[in-house]
């Protein structure tokens, strides 16, 4: 083989090399994280679906693939109750009834640590349910237990959370909810 051939067998060899490496970080493994068992207790029969991410229900939101930003800007997610009686629009994520407040996309502050949303069903028994004007206005004036105790509504049927932080934030290593200031800036290569 000729000096010619050997130089472009030797360039194809390093365009392939550069073409497999470019694709092994373009492909880094995404790592769902599972709810620490304190917070999984919660988790029970509701499935929470969002674009590109799946199932996120007993998760922490990756860090991956800047899903902590696109989920600040994705729609509502489509919430399944697998165990819901056969027939019912729960079962398949259609879920119908009066709105209480409108969706608001996850947006935890900036240097807040994890936030947790989290989904429950619970049986109404025909009852008609709504938020009294101060709870309409704000989320954070809403008390679950007080709405849950006006409304006689028991255990939830079904529930489940995911957490998420500031996309801007690296992942705390704390407990969950627990301020962090730490960021995702990554030491420089040595």
């Amino acid at each position: 083989m000729g000096w010619t051939m050997r130089l472009v067998t030797a360039a194809l060899l390093l365009g392939l090399a550069v073409a497999v490496t470019g694709e092994e970080e373009d492909t880094d493994l995404c790592v769902y994280e599972a709810l620490p068992d304190n917070d999984a207790v919660l988790c029970k029969g509701l499935k929470v679906f969002y674009p590109e991410l799946g199932n996120i229900g007993c998760m922490i939101v990756p860090e991956c693939n800047n899903y902590r930003q696109k989920i600040t800007t994705w729609p509502e997610p489509i919430v399944k109750f697998p165990q819901a009686l056969d027939g019912s629009d729960m079962k398949i994520g259609k879920i119908q009834g009066q709105e209480l407040s409108p969706y608001h996309p996850p947006s935890p502050p900036a240097h807040s640590g994890l936030h947790r949303y989290q989904f429950f069903v619970y049986l109404q028994e025909g009852r008609t349910i709504s938020l009294s004007p101060k709870e309409n206005k704000t989320r954070g004036s809403w008390k679950m237990d007080k709405f849950l105790s006006h409304f006689h509504l028991t255990e939830p049927e079904a529930s489940t959370q995911f957490m998420t932080q500031y996309y801007l934030d690296g992942l705390s290593r704390q407990n969950p909810g627990v301020v962090s200031n730490e960021t995702t800036d990554k030491p420089e290569p040595k």
